[in-house]
């Protein structure tokens, strides 16, 4: 049974985790960090059961602070994820997990083989934090280091702003970075500038999730603990997560395949829809997409 109050998974020690669920299917698929990308994943509803959530200290779930210290990092998610799945009653978790939530998915896979399904990434971090790939495997057209110094340039002016107002003026220049083609940022709604927890996410994120995603090393032996089928979804074209690491997750987990998305940026959903949705429902129906490959291992 969920333990829930209205839209929110209450945990073990008392905080609430927002969720919101779509879909009738018989095959639920939870996407850990999934709330904001809740209006573009909707469709899986019409074949799936689908329940986003926001992590702690994310959106509209509770802010984890103690003694005025702010707690939490990628394993204390990865906790949260296994309460959710007793909470929902399920033997096995289903996931689809964008970005560094990618992480929190295979994280889990590793430390709760008997409990993970099948686990989807799309543009995930690199296995190896700020690895440097070759040619081909990161792309930088530079306008990551444009919207960075236009959002430079924001603070210096926000004199008389809210936070509100200078967080949605930085992610109208931030969402160019997720998409290949300009014209298609307006897509892009990551922002939930109006949640105090998303306008200071870059505190959690600096202070707790990247420092303890940083001191994670995996050895081929914890690839080999990650028991289930695993399908990467990468864009040639991710700035924010290069291309050669959605590779690296393929080639080295024991039952991993990739999907490229050609000209895909790091919301591939925007470029190549037919093709990142085809192989979600592919996948999650028990077989592999066409166009899915064992990549090589690299060094």
């Amino acid at each position: 049974m969920i333990s829930v109050d209205e839209n929110f998974f209450i945990t073990k020690n008392g905080g609430r985790l927002y969720f919101e669920e779509f879909g009738q299917g018989d095959r639920t698929v939870v996407m850990p960090n999934g709330v904001v990308t809740a209006k573009d994943f909707a469709q899986l509803g019409d074949e799936f059961r689908v329940i986003a959530y926001d992590p702690r200290s994310r959106g509209r779930s509770d802010l984890w602070m103690e003694d005025g210290v702010l707690r939490g990092d990628i394993h204390t998610d990865v906790e949260d994820l296994e309460e959710i799945r007793q909470q929902l009653g399920i033997e096995r978790l289903d996931l689809v997990a964008h970005s560094y939530a990618g992480w929190i998915a295979i994280l889990y896979a590793a430390k709760y083989p008997a409990h993970a399904g099948r686990v989807v990434q799309i543009g995930p971090m690199s296995p190896v934090v700020n690895r440097q790939y070759p040619g081909g495997l990161m792309f930088d057209d530079g306008t990551m280091g444009r919207a960075f110094e236009k959002m430079g340039r924001l603070r210096n002016e926000a004199a008389g702003k809210s936070q509100e107002e200078l967080c949605r003026a930085n992610w109208a220049e931030f969402r160019t970075v997720f998409v290949t083609d300009p014209a298609d940022a307006g897509r892009i709604d990551f922002g939930r500038c109006e949640l105090e927890n998303e306008r200071n996410f870059m505190r959690y994120w600096l202070g707790n999730l990247l420092p303890s995603i940083q001191k994670v090393s995996f050895t081929s032996e914890d690839f080999t603990r990650v028991k289930c089928p695993a399908l990467i979804i990468h864009g040639t074209c991710d700035r924010n997560a290069p291309y050669g690491g959605g590779r690296d997750w393929a080639g080295n987990l024991p039952d991993g395949r990739l999907v490229t998305v050609v000209g895909g940026a790091h919301a591939p959903w925007v470029e190549g829809p037919e093709t990142v949705f085809g192989a979600i429902r592919s996948f999650m129906t028990g077989g592999w997409p066409e166009q899915a490959e064992i990549p090589g291992k690299m060094d």
